[in-house]
């Protein structure tokens, strides 16, 4: 358990997708999906996509569909309905790791969030498929932070409101593969922002968008926080 009474890193709030959950690029394959649905060509929106990894995809439609609030939704539910056939395929698996990095975290007695940008039945539907439904606390998704994911920090914030895990953001440790999770977690002020090099983006654009580490993935975050504390 951890003991430590000085800086107690109490709070772990973890992405999935590309962080914790190797997806293989199921994200553009769901958004290439509901662009054909929508008679749209996705090739006019795969690079914002791929720059925007890690927002909530309702914010990405309507950026992209120049804020038509009902053509974003339309999008939204064609993506989120594409996700979901792709993961009831089987073809999510944990990134390796990961589940032994979040039962040391929480051996060292830590609470595990895990959050997404994804909609909560999505979200729901990678759990069961990996087994992971009493895995962690809590698991967040935009709508359960008032509707904004990332790059807001609003997720971060509430699952330590949610926990009551820590006294001080600055306790909390976020960790994700994205710019925009390291923006929301430099803008909650967590003590530790840490990028990992499974997912969307490279250790150059975590470290600009806010990262204090950049790890080779999750497995290496139990160790970083035990030394952060020492």
């Amino acid at each position: 358990m951890n003991t430590n009474p000085k800086n107690p890193m109490n709070l772990v709030v973890l992405d999935m997708a590309g962080t914790t959950v190797a997806d293989g690029g199921l994200v553009e394959q769901a958004f290439a999906a509901a662009a054909e649905r929508l008679g749209e060509d996705p090739a006019t929106m795969i690079d914002y996509v791929r720059a925007t990894m890690g927002e909530s995809k309702i914010s990405v439609f309507r950026h992209l569909f120049g804020g038509d609030e009902t053509r974003a939704r339309q999008a939204n539910v064609a993506f989120e309905e594409a996700y979901g056939e792709l993961v009831a395929d089987g073809l999510v698996s944990p990134v390796p790791g990961a589940a032994e990095a979040i039962a040391a975290l929480k051996d060292q007695g830590r609470t595990v969030v895990l959050t997404t940008g994804f909609a909560r039945v999505t979200q729901d539907a990678i759990l069961d498929a990996l087994g992971w439904r009493d895995l962690v606390e809590l698991t967040l998704c935009p709508a359960d932070a008032g509707g904004r994911g990332r790059p807001y920090p609003d997720m971060v914030l509430a699952a330590l409101l949610r926990t009551g895990a820590v006294d001080d953001v600055r306790q909390t440790v976020v960790a994700g593969d994205t710019s925009y999770d390291m923006l929301s977690g430099a803008r909650s002020g967590a003590g530790i922002v840490a990028g990992v090099l499974t997912g969307a983006h490279g250790e150059a654009a975590l470290a600009e968008h806010g990262a204090t580490h950049v790890l080779a993935s999750i497995a290496g975050l139990p160790a970083l926080i035990r030394e952060s504390e020492a």
